[in-house]
Order: C-alpha cells, then structure tokens, then sequence
C-alpha cells in the first residue's frame, strides 16, 4: 500500500522515514534483451545465455542500469506525491552495485527518505532505494537518488 504524500509539507513530515518495500518482481531474460537492445549494451553476461551458463555467475544477469532504471516506477509503488505542479528525477548521488540480479530471480526494493530541503518553488528529496535480490545476502543495488518536487 503506498503512502500519499499531499504537498511539501506532507513531503517534509517523511524526513527521515522508511517507506517500505515494493512487492518481488521476476526478472525476465525478454526484460533485460529489450533493455540491451535500448542502450545498445549486448554484453554476453547479459544476452547470451548459453555462454552465460558457463560464465562466473552460471546465467544471465541484467545490467546495473536496468536494475537502477526500475527505481522510479517502485518508488511509485510506495510513495504518491499529490498537490504538486510536478516532479523531476533530479540525479543520483551514489550507486553501487554490491552483487549481480541473475535472469529469472525475483527482485524488490526498500525506499528511505534520507533528506528534504526547501529548493525554490518546491523541495528536494533525497532518497535511499536499496534493490534486493531474493534469497542474495548482499544488495542488488543501492542507491542515493533525488527529486525535486514543486508547488
């Protein structure tokens, strides 16, 4: 269930909170050839699952930046901000990918509001998403992101 979030006040009152975490999503090969075919990254670790079998993680794994790219739409899972005139993917202060998401694992992701500071005409916020892979000791990814939302 997503926390609604109605303006900047509601956005700052969320300083410092865990928003929880999304539902698991399967990771399908079909996901991870549409995002190499998009970025133009066909590395075999990524699209070729036969040499993959044989490679350091026995499978494909989906690229970094697709596991980052799933940022936005499960934040949205958890947080609806309502009452502003829009909002902006703003950047990202530091990623890390600590282990890789093989093909066919299931994934969620864990959200924190780490900071919200007054910018002109809105805030900004700053958010820690930290993607895990199901059944993996370590991350998938975490990451500090930051939007900015305005009146």
């Amino acid at each position: 269930m997503s926390i609604v979030a109605k303006g900047t006040a509601a956005l700052r009152d969320l300083d410092g909170s865990h928003l929880g975490w999304t539902d698991w999503r399967r990771i399908a090969q079909r996901q991870v050839d549409l995002f190499a075919e998009a970025t133009g990254d066909h590395q075999w670790i990524h699209v070729d699952p036969s040499r993959a079998a044989n490679g350091p993680f026995g499978g494909t794994i989906a690229h970094g930046y697709l596991t980052l790219s799933l940022g936005p739409v499960l934040l949205s899972e958890l947080l609806v901000v309502e009452g502003m005139t829009f909002g902006v993917n703003y950047g990202a202060n530091k990623v890390r990918f600590p282990s890789p998401v093989k093909v066919g694992s299931n994934l969620r992701m864990g959200a924190e509001v780490t900071m919200v500071e007054d910018v002109p005409g809105g805030v900004q916020v700053s958010y820690t998403l930290t993607f895990e892979t199901e059944g993996s000791p370590k991350p998938a990814c975490v990451a500090e992101v930051v939007y900015r939302y305005f009146d």
